[in-house]
């Protein structure tokens, strides 16, 4: 027994040493609406056109990734509320357009943070386009050590003043096994994709929902979940959605599939 209650204790201080995570969207709020790219650089415009700003009407700001005519994919977490969809917004009060979407037209996954919002049809041009999933050829592929370009609106470090211009951040794609290192295997199972964040390089509060896109063929591979709880310039990690694993949930509410 006293064997026993040893490893049982040493379990729970294992646990207990893994860093917490907290949404982006959850991330303590300044004087302006969140959403920030910490440490990234400014957008050109045209630069992500698949990107969304999501203003919902419960008050909070989230991003999102347009994937077809008439879907946006983002994280659960964000949804519970009518939203109004941002599009080709490098300035994020000057959109192209907006359409406002029923909470009704939004379907959340049961069991992983990830969701889709149906929207009215949208016509393609350089400044409102979508992004490519991953192909079915690819749901195995976990993409370590890729490079992808995280994008969102607002300030360039912790507590700063938040702009409005878009904001973008290179990152680098992690095994999960040395994700786990900071957060555990809890967190981080099949479903989850990290990235490094050196030098302060990070998604942050407000970037909730929005892309991960990969440099070499530009497919989408993340939805942003989570930061660290000690802060998004800690130089932990940062937590997507891992695209490839939902190719099949994808397929059968929209009907979007790469083969």
């Amino acid at each position: 027994m006293k064997v026993f209650l040893t490893i049982l204790a040493l379990a729970v201080a294992s646990a207990s040493a893994f860093e917490e995570v907290v949404h982006p969207k959850d991330v303590a709020k300044v004087n302006k609406i969140e959403g920030r790219i910490t440490n990234g650089y400014p957008a050109y415009e045209g630069k992500a056109p698949y990107t969304v700003g999501l203003g919902f009407s419960g008050g909070w700001w989230c991003g999102g990734s347009i994937i077809g005519n008439t879907w946006v994919l983002t994280a659960e977490h964000c949804t519970g509320s009518d939203v109004t969809v941002y599009f080709g917004a490098t300035w994020r009060t000057n959109a192209q357009f907006t359409h406002w979407v029923s909470r009704n037209d939004i379907i959340n996954h049961h069991n992983a943070d990830i969701a889709l919002i149906r929207i009215p049809h949208v016509d393609f041009w350089h400044m409102v386009n979508k992004v490519e999933l991953p192909s079915y050829n690819d749901r195995y592929n976990d993409f370590n050590e890729h490079w992808a370009v995280a994008c969102g609106w607002g300030g360039t470090y912790d507590g700063s003043p938040l702009p409005d211009w878009l904001q973008c951040v290179d990152l680098q794609i992690i095994h999960n096994s040395e994700c786990q290192q900071t957060y555990g295997s809890g967190t981080v199972s099949d479903n989850i994709l990290c990235v490094r964040t050196p030098d302060g390089k990070s998604t942050c509060g407000g970037d909730s929902g929005g892309p991960l896109v990969t440099h070499d063929g530009n497919k989408l591979v993340g939805v942003t979940n989570f930061v660290a709880a000690a802060g998004c310039q800690s130089g932990l990690p940062s937590g997507f959605q891992r695209v490839t694993y939902h190719l099949d949930w994808i397929r059968d509410h929209t009907g979007i599939a790469y083969y």
